[in-house]
C-alpha cells in the first residue's frame, strides 16, 4: 500500500484527538493485519470510493481509550459501550475519513465517503469493502490503545 494513502489518515486522527479530546496519541510500528478480528471493543468503519482508488478506514478503540475520549469530548463518564459511545465512534470515523479525503483531494484524488458503520463487542469482525492488504497502525495514549486499519485497492 502506498504511503500517500496512509499519511493523510494518520494526520487526521492525530489532529482530531489533539484538538477535540486534548489527547496526544503516540504511533507504534505499523504492520500487516492477518485477519479481520478487531483489536478493540468498538470500531468505526468508513469507505472511500473514487475513480483512481477505493479503500476503507477503520478505527478500533480499547474500552479505556474510548471512555477517555468520551469523557474529554462529551463531559460524561461512560460505564459501558452504549449508543452514546457508538455514536461518538461513528462521528470520529467520519471526521477521520473527511480529513483524509480533504488531504487526498489536494493531491488530485477524488473520493466519496460512505456513512460510518459502528461495530462493537469483543473480537468483532471488521470487513473492509475492498480486497487488498490491510495495514494496521497501533496508537497509544495515556488512557489506552487504539488501532487504525487502512485498506486501499
Amino acid at each position: 500500500m502506498d504511503v500517500k494513502f496512509i499519511n493523510p489518515v494518520l494526520d487526521s486522527i492525530v489532529n482530531i484527538l489533539v484538538t477535540m479530546a486534548n489527547m496526544e496519541p503516540t504511533a507504534g510500528k505499523p504492520g500487516i493485519k492477518p485477519d479481520n478480528i478487531s483489536l478493540g471493543v468498538v470500531s468505526g468503519l468508513i469507505d472511500l470510493k473514487g475513480k483512481q482508488a477505493n479503500g476503507s478506514v477503520a478505527i478500533s478503540f480499547s474500552k479505556e481509550a474510548v471512555f477517555a475520549i468520551v469523557k474529554a469530548m462529551l463531559r460524561t463518564e461512560p460505564t459501558e459501550v452504549d449508543d452514546m459511545v457508538k455514536d461518538l465512534v461513528g462521528e470520529i470515523a467520519n471526521m477521520i475519513a473527511g480529513g483524509a479525503k480533504a488531504k487526498l483531494e489536494e493531491k488530485g484524488y477524488d473520493f466519496e465517503l460512505s456513512l460510518p458503520v459502528v461495530l462493537a463487542g469483543e473480537n468483532h469482525e471488521i470487513n473492509h469493502s475492498v480486497k487488498g492488504v490491510t495495514v494496521v497502525l497501533p496508537f497509544n495514549t495515556d488512557a489506552g490503545d487504539f488501532f487504525v486499519e487502512i485498506c486501499f485497492a
